[in-house]
């Protein structure tokens, strides 16, 4: 009786895991989670700076003039030398009469120009890009925390977000779609309940910077990699 009882319980007690086993478990489950550490806070506390678009002598001639067409002065960017063929600011600085006739009202940016114009300006450059896709304007920013600021401080944040724009029923149409932090999307009521709503139809009846923006728009389309504007008389 003493034997039987031995041989049914020898196969429980070595179905066991041994201490080796149990070292070799944990030892896996700690590097498992170090590892996982080190790559949520290398992709998302850590992040790097974005690296700028530069435009070619060419590329930046033409965006000088579209930038001029809508009354921004493109001087005050660092230009490349110019061709002979254009005209510069001297030249253009001389008396004439004022005429609208022939006036170019429609002004297209490329992907690349908005990025590039965006790394001129010192609190933006290496911190945002911009993609376009069709009526979707999606943006990407890097946010320096404050040292000051719990468990975050002196870190850098990855914020991303999305806006629709598009022109529908006679009028420009914008609303943004999302904001997501360390890749964790926002809840609308965060966002004011301003997720996935017309901002020019809900407030372009009102005065304001929204109405004033649909009243001088005649057109604007948004496809992959270009953004096309076109203004009223």
């Amino acid at each position: 009786m003493t034997s039987d009882t031995q041989g049914i319980e020898s196969p429980t007690r070595n179905s066991g895991l041994r201490g080796s086993q149990v070292l070799w478990i944990v030892l896996a489950t700690v590097l498992v989670t170090v590892a996982v550490t080190y790559w949520v806070v290398g992709t998302y506390i850590y992040a790097k700076d974005f690296t700028p678009v530069e435009l070619s002598a060419a590329e930046q001639r033409t965006l000088d003039a579209k930038l001029r067409v809508i009354g921004y002065d493109p001087g005050t960017l660092p230009r490349p030398p110019t061709d002979a063929s254009e005209e510069t600011d001297a030249q253009w600085l001389r008396p004439e009469r004022y005429s609208e006739a022939g006036a170019e009202r429609a002004v297209s940016f490329s992907e690349r120009e908005l990025n590039a114009m965006l790394a001129k300006n010192p609190d933006l450059a290496k911190k945002l890009a911009v993609d376009l896709a069709d009526d979707l304007v999606s943006a990407r920013l890097l946010v320096p925390v404050d040292p000051d600021f719990p468990f975050l401080g002196g870190k850098t944040l990855r914020v991303a977000a999305g806006v629709e724009m598009a022109y529908r029923g006679d009028r420009p149409t914008v609303a943004l779609k999302g904001v997501s932090v360390m890749g964790i999307p926002i809840p609308n009521a965060w966002l004011g309940g301003l997720k996935n709503i017309d901002l020019v139809g809900e407030f372009g009846d009102q005065q304001g910077f929204w109405k004033g923006f649909a009243d001088g728009v005649e057109d604007i389309s948004v496809r992959d990699g270009q953004l096309q504007l076109n203004l009223k008389e």
